[in-house]
């Protein structure tokens, strides 16, 4: 069979290999957080030689192809906030456009695929740091197991900044969101056009930023958070991977197998949301950020350089963190299952 594909895509049988496995653990982290996609195949791509162009295009279509398959899963949770989705939509329309203009821009320049990793370090490490931080506090989680049910979403902790913001921008049209929310509707347009800017420019879907803007900033439940990320992700990746189609972005040698290999996991990732504690999901999500800053930064300054053993390095820790997240989230959401059958073993009993 994988003979047969990679006649078929063009690649060797050890890469689409490689490439399925690879979407099966990404598949898994989209599901889970609404994200984790592109921002590790991108610059895994990059530290694997493709150009700018085709890792950023190739990305943003693998998004867009995930996101259909864990969006599904997550309307069957009741977890997508279709409001909250569709005015993010106009907003991250534009902000693609603008971003995907500065990566040819850059590109004709010969300083993309430079830029782009450095922006990749900072935004990873800042957001890292920040959720991981509030998940050790405990702040804002809610404490709480994902359930579809409004009245359960409504007991998350709204986060302090959530608060503030909230409080301060009052400006109307007012928006009431799942979870008892009521937010201005220029904070979800700010937020949406900087995540689609940042789409367009990082080719990711944009999860890494949105997901925790929409609970910093916005103040969603980290449920309903997630679930409408991958939602408003299924039109930004959609939209980038026409775009990028258009310029010859998109390499089908590389996104077949990856998809391939997602399907199963976004439906596995999608489900466990709905067995992990939101304090749980936030600190998987920024140690899942660090360890992808330390692994872009480290093959950056690897061809930097020119030490092509930190560039190796850089893409062994990309793909490594990847697959212990992955496995962690697998493996907490089979502990949790086994406690709650323990329980009601105990109780009929």
């Amino acid at each position: 069979m994988f003979d047969t594909l990679a006649g078929t895509v063009g690649g060797s049988p050890e890469l689409l290999a490689l490439f399925v496995g690879f979407g099966l653990v990404v598949g898994i982290l989209f599901g889970f957080f609404g994200m984790g996609g592109s921002f590790l195949v991108t610059p895994a791509l990059l530290m694997m030689g493709y150009p700018a162009r085709v890792a950023v295009g190739s990305g943003m279509a693998f998004v867009f192809g995930t996101a259909v398959i864990a969006t599904l899963k997550h309307h069957d949770l009741g977890q997508v906030d279709y409001k909250l989705g569709g005015i993010m939509i106009a907003g991250t329309t534009l902000g693609i456009e603008v971003g995907r203009a500065s990566v040819f821009y850059l590109e004709e320049m010969g300083l993309a695929g430079g830029i782009i990793s450095v922006v990749y370090v900072l935004l990873l490490g800042a957001v890292g740091l920040m959720v991981t931080r509030d998940a050790l506090k405990g702040d804002g989680g809610g404490g709480g197991h994902h359930d579809a049910a409004d009245k359960d979403l409504s007991e998350y902790e709204i986060p302090d900044i959530a608060k503030t913001i909230q409080e301060t921008v009052r400006i109307p049209p007012m928006v009431s969101l799942r979870g008892d929310v009521t937010v201005s509707l220029w904070v979800i347009m700010a937020v949406a056009f900087a995540t689609g800017l940042l789409s367009g420019f990082l080719g990711v879907g944009g999860g890494f930023i949105r997901m925790p803007a929409m609970i910093y900033a916005i103040g969603a439940p980290v449920p309903v958070a997630v679930g409408t990320d991958l939602f408003e992700i299924v039109f930004s990746g959609a939209i980038g991977s026409y775009l990028y189609g258009q310029g010859g972005g998109v390499d089908l040698g590389i996104v077949v197998p990856l998809l391939f290999g997602s399907a199963l996991g976004a439906r596995i990732g999608s489900a466990a949301t709905s067995v992990v504690d939101a304090d749980g999901i936030k600190i998987y999500f920024g140690g899942m950020l660090l360890a992808g800053a330390v692994a872009v930064g480290v093959g950056e300054v690897g061809s930097y350089l020119g030490i092509e053993i930190l560039e190796t390095i850089g893409l062994v820790l990309v793909l490594g963190a990847a697959v212990v997240v992955a496995a962690a989230v697998v493996y907490t959401s089979l502990q949790s299952l086994r406690a709650t059958h323990r329980q009601q073993t105990q109780a009929a009993d």
